[in-house]
């Protein structure tokens, strides 16, 4: 019962899809970026190889956020990093919902490669010096 009130409460702050750009016309970019761009780019990092499934923005652009502070400027930047190629990624769900997620709240890269050295390149063991 919680766990369904939170989604609730999530998916009531978050808005709806299309409130936040994601319309049929990104739906068909998003497919023919996913044929250009098939495998998923975390695992490719680490020499693995998975099914990319989720366009992924790099940097969110927060869309509904600047349509509701009414900013036009704001609007518009968001606009251009929604739309942007460049702020785009392939990502596989598991990686998208999991590894990126965390990523952006916590701000550390989960996970370590087959010797044990944590994948994060800012985690302290990584750091020389």
């Amino acid at each position: 019962m919680k766990q369904q009130a939170y989604r609730r409460d999530h998916d009531a702050r978050r808005g709806s899809a299309a409130s936040r750009g994601y319309t049929s016309k990104w739906r068909a970019s998003r497919d023919q970026f996913l044929r250009d761009n098939p495998l998923c780019v975390m695992h490719e990092a680490r020499g693995e190889h998975a099914v990319a499934t989720v366009v992924d923005h790099k940097v969110a652009p927060r869309l509904r956020e600047a349509r509701e502070q009414g900013d036009a400027d704001q609007v518009a930047a968001a606009y251009r990093l929604f739309w942007d190629r460049d702020n785009w990624q392939p990502l596989c769900k598991h990686c998208h919902d999991s590894v990126k997620q965390r990523l952006e709240k916590s701000g550390r890269m989960p996970g370590c490669d087959v010797s044990g050295m944590p994948t994060d390149p800012g985690h302290h063991w990584n750091r020389r010096g």
